[in-house]
């Protein structure tokens, strides 16, 4: 398993279409992700879960990853959180 701490930096935070996108960059991969913020963990790979976290530009979480192709799943979710949409 690995994680990583990341601040997002997506303008107008987690919304209806960037949550879409992230749960096809996380579906690509067979390694389970989720994402932690506070005392929420959620699938990654969920729409409904992934809304559940109200998350906003500014904030942070916890990104983790578990499976074959951890690290490039990982990888990629970093980079979809990080990058200006």
């Amino acid at each position: 398993m690995v994680e990583e701490s990341v601040t997002i930096q997506i303008p107008n935070g987690l919304e209806t279409r960037p949550i879409a996108m992230l749960v096809q960059v996380a579906s690509q991969y067979e390694s389970t992700v989720h994402l932690e913020n506070g005392t929420k963990n959620v699938n990654a790979k969920s729409i409904m879960g992934m809304m559940t976290l109200g998350l906003d530009n500014g904030e942070k979480v916890k990104v983790t990853a578990d499976g074959p192709d951890e690290k490039e799943a990982l990888k990629s979710i970093v980079s979809f959180l990080t990058k200006d949409q």
